[in-house]
């Protein structure tokens, strides 16, 4: 679903990986969850309202990527070399829910898609070999893309699949 960057770890935290992981030690490991409140979780997270115009960009920005469509930019079929798929779109959505449950709220809003657009897309888009010379990373192109995309935000507030006190505003 999402492809996280991590850096390599400090010094310190190197230190104490190796220390942690190569002293003969026994750990006490407890489950947090159990495989049904992972899957009540789950079903939490697909409940969650999305407005059709918030959909839709979803959709625009993973179609925009794909360059037999005709829905890319010049600028796109230049960088990119192959574009995001279905799956794509299905977890920016799913990312996007679980997101807005995150800050606390019950629908999903573009700010959203936006926040987990990277991490959705940067593994499923393959840049060109112009893009690579360019120093153009995947990233690049999703950041570009969220800029040049709007959202119409406002069309999302008056969808009647939104609660009542958040579509009244």
């Amino acid at each position: 679903m999402f492809m996280v960057k991590v850096d390599y770890p400090s010094a310190a935290e190197e230190r104490e990986i190796l220390r942690r992981t190569t002293e003969d030690r026994t750990v006490d490991i407890r489950p947090v969850l159990g495989a049904e409140e992972i899957f009540a979780l789950q079903a939490i997270v697909r409940k969650v309202p999305i407005a059709d115009a918030v959909l839709e960009y979803a959709l625009r920005l993973t179609r925009q990527t794909r360059l037999t469509t005709g829905e890319a930019p010049a600028w796109v079929k230049e960088w990119l070399q192959w574009g995001a798929g279905p799956r794509a779109s299905q977890n920016l959505v799913l990312g996007a829910k679980a997101h807005a449950l995150l800050q606390g709220r019950f629908y999903v809003a573009a700010e959203d898609i936006r926040a987990v657009a990277k991490p959705v897309m940067r593994h499923r888009l393959i840049t060109s070999f112009a893009a690579e010379a360019e120093g153009v990373t995947t990233d690049k192109v999703v950041e570009r893309l969220l800029q040049e995309t709007p959202a119409n935000e406002s069309q999302a507030l008056a969808d009647g699949k939104l609660p009542k006190v958040i579509a009244q505003g």
